[in-house]
C-alpha cells in the first residue's frame, strides 16, 4: 500500500508543478527541486496517521497490550517510526537551507550574467552559506539548550555545561532536531495565516460566485479598445501642423499604447477561451461546482469551529503560557476530536480523512497564493500563474507549501488533540487489590500519560504510548505558545477574508492571465490551455 501512496504523491507533485511553471522558461533543476521538496513535505504529514496507526494497534479494546507487544517490540516499533521523522525531517531542512536557496539564487545569477556557470555557482553558494549559517545556529541552540534546569544551587559551571552535552548525548540529536523543525513550522505557521486562511474563504466563494462571461467582457474590452484608441488620435492630432507634443501629452500617449497592447492581448485571450471546448465543459459543470463551493465552505467552518473549541478549552483549563497552554484532557467537544478515533478503528479511514484534510489545507493555500501573490511585506515578488510562473516564483511556492504542510500537523493537533496524542488507547487502572480492573475512556488517559511523563509512575504494563508526533510538536512550551496565539490569528484572518470575500463581486475569466508587465510573447502559450 505504501508504495501506492508515494507514487500518488509523486504524480500529483508533478502534475501540480507542471500546471503552474512557465513553459518558455522552465528549468529542468528548478522543476525537479519543486517537485522533490513538496513530495517530501507530503510524505512526511503522511506519516502522521502510521504513527497514529502503531500505536494505537499495540492495544487491545479491552486497554491491554497484545501479546507480540511487549516492551522491546513497543521500543523497535517507536524507534522506527522515528527514526522515520528523524530522515524526513532532516531532508527537509537539507531542502530548506540548502537545495532550494542554492537553485534559487543560482537562476538569480543566470539572468544576470548568461555567460560563466562557475561564477553564478559561487555566487550562489555565497548566498546559501548564510541560510546554512541559520540552520546550524538552529540546530547548536536546539542540542544545547537546557530543558531540564538543575536542583543543585552550588553546582559550578563545569557541571551545568556537562550536564548540556550529557542531554544532547542521551537524546541523540532528536532536541536539536526538534528546535530546528519547530522554528520552520512557527514560519509555516505565518505562512498559514497569510495564504491558507484567506484561501480556505475565497476558495469555496469562488466556486460559488463562479467568472463573469466571456462574451460579456470581451464586448466591453472591445468598448474599452475603441475609447482608448479615440483618445490617442485626439492627443496626435494637436501635432498635426507640426508642432511637438508637450511631455506631459507624451507621457500620456506612453501609457495610452502600453494600455491599448493589454487591451489587444486581453481582447485574445477572451477570444481563445470564448471558442474553447474547456470553457464550455465549465459551463456545463456549474452546477457541481456550485456543489462542492459549498461543501468546502461547510468544511472550512467545521475546522474553524473545531480550531475555535479547541483553543477556547486550552485558554480556559491549561496550565497557562508558561506550560505552552498543554492541557490535561478535553473538556470541550470537538466535532473532528470524536470523528477520528471513531474512524481510526476501521483502517485506512482516519488516513483517507487526514489525507483529504492535507490536501484541503494544500489547494486552499494555492487558492491565497494565487489570488495574492508572493510578498516580501509590503513588496510584491512574484505573481503565481496557470504555465506562467518563473522557476524562482517556483521555488518560492513550493518553499511556502512545505512550510505549510509541516504546520499542518500542529494544525491536525490542534483540531483533533486526542487523535494525535494516543489514537484510540483505551487503559486500565487498578481499583482493588490486582483483582478487579476499571476501563476508562480516553480524557482520563490523557492525564495518566502526562503523570507517567512527569513523575515517572511505577506501574507501566497498563500505561498508553504517544506518538512521536507529539513528542516533535511539544518539545519546547514558547514554541506550543507561539500556535495558541498563531491559532487565534488563523481564526481572525479566515473570519476577514470570509468578509471579503462574500463582498468582492465575480471574478473574472482571465483573472490573473493578462498583466501590464507581460510580453507579446506569452500570447504563444494560449493554445496550451484554451
Amino acid at each position: 500500500m505504501f508504495p501506492c501512496v508515494f507514487q500518488a504523491i509523486l504524480i500529483f507533485c508533478w502534475v501540480y508543478v507542471r500546471k503552474y511553471q512557465s513553459r518558455r522558461e522552465s528549468e529542468v533543476i528548478s522543476t525537479i527541486t519543486a517537485i522533490f521538496a513538496l513530495a517530501v513535505a507530503l510524505i512526511s504529514s503522511a506519516l502522521l496517521p502510521v504513527d497514529i496507526f502503531l500505536v494505537s494497534y499495540m492495544k487491545n479494546q479491552n486497554g491491554t497490550f497484545k501479546d507480540w507487544a511487549d516492551a522491546n517490540v513497543s521500543r523497535q516499533i517507536e524507534d522506527t517510526v522515528l527514526y522515520g521523522y528523524y530522515t524526513l525531517y532532516s531532508i527537509i531542512l537539507f531542502c530548506v537551507f540548502l537545495w532550494i536557496p542554492f537553485v534559487y539564487f543560482y537562476y538569480e545569477e543566470k539572468e544576470e550574467d548568461d555567460g560563466n556557470t562557475c561564477s553564478q555557482v559561487k555566487t550562489a553558494l555565497k548566498y546559501t552559506l548564510g541560510f546554512i549559517t541559520i540552520c546550524a545556529v538552529l540546530l547548536l541552540i536546539g542540542a544545547f539548550v537546557p530543558l531540564d534546569i538543575p536542583n543543585k544551587k552550588n553546582s559550578t559551571e563545569w557541571e551545568k555545561v556537562k550536564l548540556l552535552f550529557e542531554e544532547f548525548g542521551s537524546s541523540h540529536g532528536l532536541t536539536a532536531l526538534a528546535f530546528s523543525i519547530s522554528s520552520l513550522t512557527v514560519i509555516g505557521m505565518l505562512a498559514a495565516i497569510t495564504y491558507t486562511a484567506y484561501g480556505m474563504s475565497a476558495l469555496p466563494l469562488n466556486l460559488i460566485k463562479g467568472t463573469t462571461s466571456a462574451a460579456y467582457e470581451r464586448l466591453e474590452n472591445t468598448e474599452d479598445i475603441e475609447e482608448v484608441e479615440q483618445h490617442l488620435l485626439r492627443i496626435k492630432s494637436k501635432c498635426r501642423d507640426g508642432r511637438p507634443l508637450s511631455s506631459r501629452d507624451r507621457r500620456t500617449v506612453q501609457q495610452l499604447e502600453e494600455r491599448l497592447r493589454t487591451l489587444r492581448r486581453r481582447e485574445r485571450h477572451l477570444e481563445s477561451i470564448e471558442k474553447s471546448w474547456w470553457t464550455k465543459f465549465c459551463e456545463a459543470i456549474r452546477p457541481l461546482k456550485i456543489v462542492w463551493g459549498v461543501f468546502f465552505i461547510i468544511v472550512a467552518l467545521l475546522f474553524t469551529v473545531s480550531l475555535f473549541l479547541s483553543n477556547l478549552d486550552k485558554a480556559l483549563h491549561s496550565a497557562g503560557f508558561d506550560s505552552g497552554f498543554i492541557i490535561l484532557g478535553t473538556n470541550l467537544t470537538n466535532p473532528l476530536n470524536m470523528l477520528l478515533p471513531v474512524l481510526q478503528t476501521v483502517f485506512p479511514l482516519d488516513y483517507i480523512l487526514i489525507t483529504t484534510i492535507v490536501m484541503y489545507f494544500i489547494f486552499t493555500s494555492m487558492a491565497g497564493i494565487r489570488n495574492m501573490g508572493i510578498w516580501f511585506f509590503w513588496i510584491r515578488l512574484y505573481k503565481i500563474r496557470r504555465g506562467k510562473t518563473r522557476p524562482q516564483a517556483l521555488l518560492f511556492l513550493c518553499m511556502i507549501l512545505l512550510l505549510i504542510v509541516l504546520h499542518t500537523s500542529y494544525m491536525i493537533y490542534s483540531l483533533a488533540p486526542q487523535y494525535v496524542m494516543y489514537g484510540s488507547q483505551k487503559y486500565l487502572v487498578q481499583v482493588r487489590c490486582n483483582t478487579f480492573f476499571l476501563k476508562k475512556n480516553l480524557a482520563f488517559c490523557i492525564k495518566n500519560v502526562l503523570l507517567r511523563v512527569t513523575f515517572k509512575a511505577r506501574n507501566k504494563l497498563y500505561q498508553c504510548i504517544v506518538t512521536r508526533t507529539y513528542l516533535f510538536l511539544h518539545k519546547f512550551w514558547f514554541f506550543s505558545a507561539a500556535y495558541y496565539f498563531g491559532n487565534w490569528a488563523f481564526i481572525a484572518v479566515f473570519l476577514i477574508g470570509l468578509i471579503v470575500s462574500c463582498c468582492k463581486g465575480k471574478k473574472s475569466v482571465i483573472e490573473g492571465e493578462v498583466d501590464e508587465d507581460d510580453s507579446d510573447m506569452s500570447d504563444d502559450e494560449l493554445s496550451v490551455y484554451y
